[in-house]
C-alpha cells in the first residue's frame, strides 16, 4: 500500500504552505548576487542589537534544553502586557499556536470560519485535522472595505458545529483591517461554544486610530484567544517565537497539546531581550511608516492600483497576470510574493523595505513592465 493511502483524508488532500522564496535559493538557481527580498513580511532593520547579544551570552549553554514553560519571557511578557503569566502560551511562531487552537478545539465533527483572503494557515490547519471550513467572501467595497473581513458574512456561517473563528486583524495578504467597533461588537454575538481566534502578528506597525488592542478585551470574553509574534516588527523571523494569550483555562488545554521544548534556548533569550528595546521597535515602525509611502505614491504614479495596507506590505494589482510578472522580476534579482493561491492572481505582495530596497524593486518592476 502507497504511503499516501496511510494518510488521514485531510493531509492526503493536503496543499502545504509555501514561503517566500529564500534568498539562497534563487543564488543558486540564477547565479545571481545582491538579491533584493521583498516577500515574507521580515523586517527589514534585523532584529534588535539586544537580542543578538542575548543570544551570543548563551551560546555556550547550548548542551542544555531551554525551559520547556518558558519562564522568564513568560514573565516579562505578562509586565509588558498586563496580563497574567498563566494567560500565555508560547510557540515555535505564532503559526505553532494556531496550530495548538486547530488541535485542541477542531475535529471532523466540527467546522472552522475565517474569511476569503485570510491567512494561508487557517485552511490548512482546519483540514489537516479533518474540521469542515466556511469561507466567507470578503467585502467588496460597496459596505465595507474592499478584499477586507466582511463580518456580518463570517457571522452568517457559523452554526451548532462552529468551534473557531480565525479573524487576521490586520490582514495578510490584504493588509486590511477591522475597527475596534465591528470587531467588538462580532465577539459579544458569538456563541459561547465558539473560540475566537484573533491573530495580530502585524499589532506593532499599525497605527490607525480606531484600531483594537484586543489584549484589552480578554476579560470581557471567555472564549478569546489573541496570538502574536516576534517575527514581524521585533525581527526575529529566523528565531520561530509566538505567543497566545487567552483565559487560564483555555491556555491550559492549549499547552496539553504544545510540545515540550517548542521554543528553543536562543530564541526565548532573542525575545526577552527583544521586548526591552524599545528604540529599536520604534524604528522599525518608522522605517515602515515611510517605505509604506513610498511604494504606495510609487503605485499611484505608476497607476497600479494597491489595497490600502496598514502592515509592513502593500498589495498591488498587476495590469496582466501577476506569475508572469513575479518571475520576471526573479531574473531582475528582486523577490517578492504572488497571492493567486489566496484568490488574487493578478496581485503581488510587497514586503516594505529599506528605501533603497524598494527603490531597487520599483526600478525592475518598471523594467519588467515596460517590456
Amino acid at each position: 500500500m502507497k504511503a499516501e493511502q496511510l494518510a488521514v483524508p485531510g493531509v492526503r488532500a493536503l496543499t502545504p504552505y509555501l514561503p517566500g522564496k529564500p534568498v539562497s535559493e534563487l543564488e543558486r538557481e540564477l547565479g545571481l548576487s545582491n538579491i533584493v527580498k521583498l516577500a515574507s513580511n521580515e523586517n527589514p532593520l534585523g532584529p534588535s542589537p539586544k537580542a543578538l547579544d542575548a543570544v551570543r551570552r548563551m551560546l555556550t549553554e547550548s548542551h542544555r534544553y531551554p525551559d520547556g514553560s518558558g519562564f522568564e519571557l513568560k514573565a516579562a511578557l505578562s509586565a509588558k502586557l498586563d496580563v497574567r503569566p498563566e494567560q500565555i502560551t508560547l510557540g515555535n511562531g505564532s503559526n505553532d499556536v494556531l496550530e495548538l487552537v486547530a488541535r485542541a478545539f477542531l475535529s471532523p465533527q466540527s467546522k472552522a470560519v475565517y474569511s476569503e483572503h485570510a491567512f494561508a494557515v487557517y485552511p490548512i490547519l482546519t483540514q489537516a485535522v479533518g474540521a469542515k471550513a466556511a469561507v466567507a467572501p470578503a467585502h467588496d467595497g460597496s459596505r465595507g472595505t474592499r478584499y477586507g473581513h466582511d463580518l456580518q458574512a463570517m457571522a452568517q456561517r457559523v452554526d451548532e458545529t462552529t468551534r473557531v473563528v480565525f479573524i487576521a486583524n490586520p490582514n495578510n495578504p490584504t493588509g486590511t483591517y477591522l475597527t475596534k467597533t465591528e470587531l467588538r461588537s462580532f465577539l459579544g454575538d458569538l456563541p459561547d461554544y465558539v473560540v475566537a481566534v484573533v491573530d495580530e502578528a502585524y499589532f506593532e506597525y499599525v497605527e490607525a486610530s480606531d484600531y483594537p488592542d484586543c489584549m484589552a478585551w480578554l476579560s470581557d470574553f471567555s472564549n478569546l484567544i489573541v496570538t502574536r509574534t516576534f517575527s514581524k516588527a521585533y525581527g526575529l523571523a529566523g528565531f520561530r517565537v509566538g505567543y497566545a494569550v487567552s483565559s487560564p483555562s483555555i491556555a491550559d488545554l492549549l499547552n496539553r497539546v504544545r510540545q515540550p521544548f517548542n521554543v528553543n534556548f536562543p530564541a526565548l533569550e532573542a525575545a526577552q531581550a527583544a521586548l526591552d528595546d524599545d528604540e529599536h521597535l520604534v524604528r522599525s515602525v518608522n522605517l515602515n511608516r515611510a517605505g509604506l509611502r513610498q511604494l504606495c505614491e510609487a503605485f499611484a504614479e505608476r497607476e497600479l492600483s494597491f489595497i490600502p495596507s496598514v502592515g509592513n506590505f502593500v498589495t498591488v494589482k498587476i495590469t496582466k497576470p501577476a506569475a508572469p510578472v513575479y518571475d520576471a522580476l526573479l531574473r531582475q534579482g528582486v523577490i517578492v510574493r504572488p497571492v493567486g493561491n489566496y484568490g488574487l492572481p493578478n496581485h503581488l505582495r510587497v514586503t516594505v523595505g529599506t528605501e533603497e530596497e524598494n527603490r531597487i524593486f520599483l526600478d525592475a518592476l518598471d523594467r519588467v513592465l515596460a517590456s
